[in-house]
C-alpha cells in the first residue's frame, strides 16, 4: 500500500515538530511553517528522515498546491498567546480565524478527506462544570484566544458537514515539554536560569489551578482519538486527571532546578489568582470520551511540570554553553 500523504501546519513549532518525529516514518510528511515562532532546528531530524519542510505563511500566497494529494492534515498553527499583545485583536482573527478558512478552503478544493485541528481548553471559559466535558454549554470563552479557536471549530463543522471531510477537534489542556518556548514552565525556567535567588510570577499567591499534560501523551492521545473517530466532526478533550496551581508549578520547577531557597515575588495579576485579562482561573478536563478509547495520560501534572522543566533547563543551558 502507498503511504499515507500528512501535511501539518505549524510543523516546525512545538507540537508539530514532535508529532512529525512520530509520523515520519509511516507517512509522507510536508511541513509548513512561517518559521517565526517555529525552528528549523525543530523539524531538523524529521527532514533527515524524509520529511519536507516548507516555509510559508498560512495568510499570503497560494496555498493549495501543497495540499495536492494529501490525505491528512494537522492544523496546528496558531497565535497561542493567551494573553492579549498590544496589536489588539487582529492577529487572533488573522492567525486563528483566517488561517484556519485558507487551510480549510485548500483542502475543500484538493478533497482532503481528515483535517485535525489543535482546539483549546479555553473554549469553556470560566466553566461552571469541573472537570468539564465535551458536551458542557454554553460554550463562553472569556479571551481572543479562546473565542477565535472556537470560531475556528464552527467552520471546521460547517465545512466537515457542507463538503464531506472528516473534522477531529482536540480541545487541549496546557501541553508542555522539550522545544516548548511558551508557557509559564519554559518561562519560570529562563527567569530562574537568569537570577536563581529570585523569581517573579505572574498574578497573585496561589495562582490559577490547571491541568497539565507532556507533549508524549498528546502524541498517543492523537493516535487514539484518529482511531476511534467516527461521523463528519469528533471531539474529543485532552488533558491529565488531575490540577496544579502555578505555586506548585514554582516549587516543582525549583526543585527539579535544585534550586531550594528562592524567594518568589507575585506580580498581583489582574485578581482572583488570574495572572491577566482573559487567564482562566481554574481548568480541568473530563478525558472520559478519550479514555474510553483505551487511552489514558502516564503522567500526571506535576509529573509532566517536572519532566518539562528538566527539559527546558537543558535545553536553555545548551543554548547558554553555545553563546560563549
Amino acid at each position: 500500500m502507498a503511504r499515507p500523504r500528512v501535511l501539518i501546519t505549524g510543523g516546525a513549532g512545538f507540537i508539530g515538530s514532535h508529532l512529525a518525529d512520530a509520523l515520519v516514518t509511516q507517512a509522507d510528511l510536508v511541513l509548513v511553517d512561517h518559521l517565526r515562532a517555529g525552528k528549523r532546528e525543530n523539524a531538523a531530524s524529521a527532514v533527515a528522515a524524509g520529511a519536507r519542510l516548507v516555509q510559508r505563511d498560512l495568510l499570503r500566497g497560494e496555498l493549495k498546491p501543497l495540499f495536492r494529494r494529501v490525505d491528512t492534515v494537522y492544523h496546528l498553527a496558531a497565535n497561542p498567546d493567551v494573553r492579549m499583545g498590544r496589536e489588539g485583536p487582529k492577529p487572533y482573527l488573522e492567525q486563528n480565524v483566517l488561517a484556519t478558512y485558507r487551510v480549510l478552503e485548500a483542502c475543500r478544493v484538493n478533497h482532503v478527506t481528515r483535517i485535525v485541528f489543535a482546539s483549546t481548553s479555553t473554549v469553556y471559559g470560566e466553566a461552571r462544570v469541573v472537570p468539564t466535558p465535551e458536551d458542557y454549554g454554553p460554550l463562553e470563552p472569556i479571551s481572543l484566544y479562546g473565542a477565535t479557536k472556537l470560531a475556528c471549530e464552527s467552520l471546521l463543522d460547517a465545512y466537515a458537514h457542507t463538503f464531506g471531510m472528516q473534522a477531529v477537534i482536540f480541545r487541549m489542556a496546557n501541553i508542555c515539554g522539550g522545544r516548548s518556548g511558551h508557557g509559564v514552565v519554559p518561562d519560570l525556567v529562563r527567569k530562574l536560569l537568569k537570577d536563581p535567588k529570585h523569581l517573579e510570577i505572574i498574578g497573585s499567591d496561589p495562582g490559577t489551578s490547571k491541568s497539565y499534560t507532556y507533549i508524549d501523551d498528546l502524541l498517543s492521545g492523537f493516535q487514539a482519538g484518529l482511531t476511534a473517530a467516527q461521523g463528519p466532526v469528533s471531539v474529543y478533550n485532552l488533558g491529565s486527571v488531575d490540577a496544579i496551581s502555578v505555586r506548585q508549578i514554582a516549587d516543582a520547577v525549583c526543585d527539579e532546578l535544585n534550586l531550594p531557597d528562592v524567594e518568589y515575588r507575585w506580580t498581583g495579576g489582574s485578581g482572583s489568582g488570574r495572572g491577566w485579562v482573559g487567564d482562566v482561573r481554574v481548568m480541568g478536563l473530563a478525558i472520559d470520551r478519550l479514555k474510553a478509547t483505551g487511552w489514558s495520560p502516564r503522567l500526571t501534572s506535576d509529573q509532566a511540570v517536572r519532566r518539562a522543566a528538566k527539559d527546558a533547563g537543558e535545553r536553555f543551558s545548551r543554548k547558554r554553553r553555545r553563546a560563549r
